[in-house]
């Protein structure tokens, strides 16, 4: 039957090269021919890449990062730090901590899904009651980090929930501490000692907690959100304050206004003063310089100059003025003129 088939086979290929017709491919050579030895080494080799494709033997660590490493379900005291690091598979276990810089920020409106991403925590504000017990809502954010030195430590203490244990209770325990002492409507002007006294009291008592777990960076308050009656009576008070201001100084202004005029006449009235003053002690200059020998000289200037009048009107009587005192006066009678003659 075989070889009956190999006829067939010859006689239809000795067919198609005389007409030029269709051919046959031809089927590849595979050689199977292999010795079990090389066969051997070839599978070895390949069930070794397949065990490292799945059981993968080492870990790589980034910078930001550190391995803490369990054998057999008990951690290394010490992390591992950033690098390429070998493992037994199945018995050992890598857990990758991140020791970069984080943040939970504590608030109500913050959108989360904007806010929320590598390392970045969102969570409810912070509800406190005031001194007299209304309740007022504190937003803050809090930067922290993992203590790169004792991340395993903290791991095996904590576990990897550890600032939901450590961070989160100590932040909204201080807050309801420090705003607790204070009326709400002292609160925002308060504001900067508040601020002080929360991230003093979270940074002293994270630093407290048993081999120092984590490494407090920053608190910030961001918002003191107050009651709505609370608000309006803040409000309230600006207004009047306000007001009461405004009439102060209009009254500061009314001061310096009154106090800017009395100045002015006392200016005028010391400059009068001065004035007169000089002017009396002007005539008592004068006065301290008629002698009588000058007395007697402006006499004898005035008669000289009625001498000189006599001379061109003869008829005219001279009246003399009791004491010889000047000025004397004559009256020309022909004219029936009256004149005054005074001395200069």
């Amino acid at each position: 039957m075989a070889s009956d088939m190999n006829d067939y086979f010859n006689k239809k290929k000795n067919e198609s090269q005389r007409g030029g017709g269709f051919q046959a491919p031809k089927s590849p050579k595979i050689d199977f021919n292999m010795n079990s030895q090389k066969a051997g080494m070839l599978w070895l080799i390949g069930g070794f890449v397949l065990l490292l494709v799945l059981a993968k033997p080492f870990v790589i660590i980034n910078e930001g990062e550190r391995g803490i490493l369990s054998t057999n379900g008990k951690y290394e005291a010490q992390a591992l730090l950033p690098g390429l690091h070998f493992i037994i598979p199945l018995i050992q276990q890598v857990y990758v901590v991140d020791t970069k810089v984080r943040i939970i920020n504590y608030a109500d409106k913050i959108d989360r899904a904007s806010t929320t991403g590598d390392g970045i925590l969102v969570k409810p504000a912070i509800t406190v009651l005031d001194k007299r017990g209304l309740p007022v809502s504190i937003e803050l954010t809090v930067q922290y980090r993992l203590n790169a030195q004792l991340a395993a430590q903290t791991v095996s203490n904590w576990g990897f929930s550890w600032e939901d244990k450590i961070i989160d209770p100590v932040a909204r325990d201080i807050v309801r501490n420090v705003v607790g002492q204070y009326e709400a409507e002292n609160l925002p002007i308060m504001r900067n000692t508040i601020a002080q006294k929360i991230e003093s009291g979270i940074r002293s008592n994270v630093g407290r907690q048993k081999n120092g777990p984590a490494e407090l960076e920053s608190v910030q308050l961001r918002e003191i959100v107050l009651p709505q009656k609370v608000k309006e009576q803040i409000e309230r008070v600006q207004v009047a304050k306000q007001e009461v201001e405004r009439a102060q100084q209009e009254v500061e202004r009314a001061k310096q206004e009154a106090f800017k005029k009395e100045t002015e006449a006392q200016g005028v009235a010391n400059a009068l003063t001065i004035e007169a003053q000089a002017q009396a002690k002007a005539n008592q200059l004068i006065a301290n310089s008629i002698t009588p020998g000058l007395l007697k000289l402006e006499q004898i200037k005035v008669q000289g100059k009625f001498n000189d009048a006599l001379k061109e009107n003869k008829d005219a009587k001279i009246f003399l003025t009791p004491g010889g005192s000047t000025p004397n006066i004559w009256v020309d009678m022909k004219s029936d003129h009256t004149q005054k003659v005074s001395s200069k």
